[in-house]
């Protein structure tokens, strides 16, 4: 192990592990591990578990593992394994050589639950579910005992293999712990080991009729793996005591099990069972559909592993569950993509504009900046021609006070280009819509201001409708209008929104972005932040928002809106 450094920051779990590594606990040694069961593909909320695991790991010159949680066939999938090596690797993690699974120690784990039986610490029980929720009792009562729990060692243990033989139905017998059902916490109250289930596992086949339960196998995987600090979300603190006093009965390695506060988001969900609802009921196209919270869907709405790290680190680590506002994680992909992407000119909603006093003929290539934040990432030609495409919502006949772009008589910059003024509107004859602007250019004023001092007070983005190409542009908002979804209703699904997609099929972009690959951000000038999605092709660029600039341009937009009055 390499000589650790003190953590730069620091929280109560590095503080924890310092003071470990100072006092030679565990021969000084750290070693943690990330272990996600692959019954669906790992959210936002994993990625702070991830990036604590892997980190603490990383700071303190130790390893960390990645390990299934495979113990429960009946939910699990080839498919969730593989999505989940690729999003820890997307983070920018890596486990090296220590990719573990929990069904790598099956016949280890039956051993050990063979061990406690020997040693009167376990008995197999023929209580079904409903019975042995009776028997439980609540946080005011205490439990009762099973008439099954003083079974003789040798009845259990040959009761125990002919479970693991398949001789029993699914759910007529379990193995369970025998531990203290008057216990005040309703984990110690004898809970079961290991469950009859006949179902295919997608590593070992039809090779196990029996499967342990997380408990028994989470804290012996970590005794096997030689965990230092088994680093667990706040709703296993009531399992610690059972996952130490597993570990005491056998006298086997022991870990220290340390709990924080998981990542809650306003305006999503991070509960699986919820997730799987969305995708299975087709609220959403897929897993990685950009509105979701998965890490998979952050990915394909073009959210950056950089920006989600540094999101992690500044929602730091706690031990209060809290709730953290979505304009925080947005806060900060617009903080590493100002510094990161390329700026470009996009239209979304397009209105045409004619130069009159520009030459049919002419086309100019106009130099602009890819990123004022980064003068390394240089300079850009873009054309610039007698018919442009500006916004829509850049023009106003009748603007109001707080309007200061495109107007009858007004002038304004282009970006890059020239100073122009409104001269003439063409209207739809049959509908009164503006579908044309007339306007003049001032030539003197090329990419900078007018030589007799005149000011314009707007500076809109365009691009030259001859050389623009054509994109479908998807415009995301947050999946749900609620910060809390359901909190009023009770049902989350009555709080998704309805409107948050929004496909605009016929933008125009930059003729430079032409075969832009998947994956690549940009800087849509004054719009936001946008990702080339994996269904771009040659024949159609498609864009997803990633996110919108600072909501400056909103609130005038809005303000706009309200002066205008109803249409």
């Amino acid at each position: 192990m390499n000589n650790p450094e003190i953590p730069k920051h620091s929280d109560f779990i590095r503080d924890i592990v310092t003071e470990d590594v100072r006092n030679n606990k565990y021969k000084g040694s750290v070693q943690t591990r990330f272990p996600p069961e692959p019954n669906g593909y790992l959210h936002i909320g994993h990625s702070k578990s991830i990036c604590l695991n892997f980190g603490i790991a990383k700071e303190f010159g130790g390893l960390c593992n990645l390990r299934f949680d495979d113990t429960n066939p009946s939910r699990e999938d080839v498919e969730y394994v593989d999505s989940i090596k690729e999003d820890v690797r997307w983070l920018g993690f890596d486990w090296g050589d220590r990719m573990f699974y929990a069904s790598d120690y099956f016949e280890q784990l039956y051993q050990y639950a063979v061990e406690l039986i020997k040693i009167g610490k376990a008995y197999v029980c023929d209580l079904n579910a409903d019975q042995m929720r009776e028997y439980r009792g609540t946080l005011t009562e205490q439990g009762k005992e099973s008439q099954y729990r003083n079974r003789s060692v040798e009845e259990n243990l040959d009761l125990f293999q002919r479970m693991r033989a398949g001789e029993f139905p699914d759910g007529s017998h379990t193995l369970r712990a025998k531990i203290d059902m008057t216990s005040g916490n309703i984990n110690m109250r004898d809970p079961v080991i290991y469950r009859v289930m006949r179902q295919t596992h997608h590593r070992t086949g039809d090779k196990w009729r029996i499967y342990p339960m997380y408990d028994f196998a989470h804290c012996f995987s970590d005794s096997i793996e030689k965990i230092t600090h088994s680093i667990c979300t706040l709703e296993f603190e009531d399992h610690r005591p059972l996952y130490d006093w597993f570990l005491d009965q056998l006298g086997v390695y022991h870990p220290q099990q340390i709990e924080f506060a998981r990542l809650n988001l306003s305006h999503t969900v991070l509960s699986k069972r919820k997730l799987i609802q969305l995708v299975e009921e087709g609220y959403v196209s897929g897993w990685d559909d950009p509105r979701m919270p998965t890490i998979a869907g952050i990915r394909r709405r073009g959210y950056t592993p950089e920006s989600i790290r540094n999101f992690c680190e500044r929602i730091g680590v706690a031990k209060r569950d809290s709730t953290v506002e979505m304009p925080l994680l947005e806060y900060c992909i617009r903080e590493d993509l100002n510094k990161s992407a390329s700026r470009v000119m996009a239209v979304l909603r397009p209105l045409r504009v004619v130069i009159e006093n520009y030459s049919e003929n002419q086309t100019e290539e106009l130099d602009a900046i890819n990123n004022p934040e980064d003068p390394g990432m240089g300079m850009r030609k873009v054309p610039f021609s007698r018919v442009l495409y500006i916004e829509q919502d850049d023009f106003r006949e009748n603007p109001p006070k707080q309007f200061f772009r495109l107007a009858p008589g007004r002038e304004v910059r282009l970006r890059y280009a020239y100073f122009i003024k409104c001269t003439g509107v063409v209207k739809d004859e049959q509908t009164g819509e503006v579908i044309e602007l007339r306007c003049t250019y001032d030539p003197t004023t090329r990419g900078g201001d007018a030589p007799d001092g005149r000011k314009v007070k707007a500076t809109l983005h365009w691009v030259s409708a001859g050389h623009a190409l054509n994109a479908e542009v998807r415009l995301y908002d947050y999946l749900f209008t609620k910060a809390t979804p359901g909190e009023d209703s009770g049902d989350f699904k009555t709080d998704i929104n309805m409107d948050s997609i929004k496909a605009l099929k016929n933008c125009s972009v930059e003729p430079g972005l032409a075969g832009a690959a998947p994956g690549s951000r940009y800087q849509f000038e004054r719009l936001g932040y946008f990702c080339v999605d994996p269904d771009s092709s040659e024949q159609k660029l498609v864009f997803n928002r990633i996110v919108t600039l600072k909501d400056t341009w909103a609130k005038v937009e809005k303000t706009i809106k309200k002066n205008e009055g109803p249409k």
